[in-house]
């Protein structure tokens, strides 16, 4: 953060920084706002611009993408991976991407950090 008096600038990587607290668990606007004494109108618009793809640092905006349930594979004959197929367990998330990559996590993820990880490995 730069004071220049009245106005603060924030860099991105600060904003970014600010907006993915806002989104974690037990994130809320107006906490997070309050703790880095910024208004809650000026968090909403960064959030949006997060969304939008205008604040994400380089990175391509985040997408969402369909899914399916399936059950856990079994031990003896494990199911062929389709794209877009989540196998969960009560621990595990196994996520089959489009470009054959399998991205196995737990099931406590943060979804910020999923995102991330799912746009690192699928680019397209």
């Amino acid at each position: 953060m730069t004071d220049t008096g009245r106005r603060r600038r924030w860099t991105d990587a600060q904003k970014l920084g600010i907006v993915e607290e806002s989104f974690g668990p037990g994130g809320s606007i107006a906490d997070t706002a309050r703790r880095h004494d910024i208004g809650r109108t000026l968090l909403v618009r960064w959030r949006r611009q997060y969304r939008n793809g205008e604040l994400s640092g380089g990175l391509a905006p985040l997408r969402f993408t369909p899914v399916t349930l399936a059950p856990p594979a079994t031990p003896a004959g494990p199911m062929a991976a389709e794209p877009g197929v989540v196998s969960v367990s009560s621990d595990r998330a196994e996520i089959t991407l489009v470009n054959g990559r399998r991205l196995s996590v737990a099931a406590t993820i943060d979804p910020v950090v999923l995102a991330r990880l799912v746009q690192a490995l699928d680019p397209s």
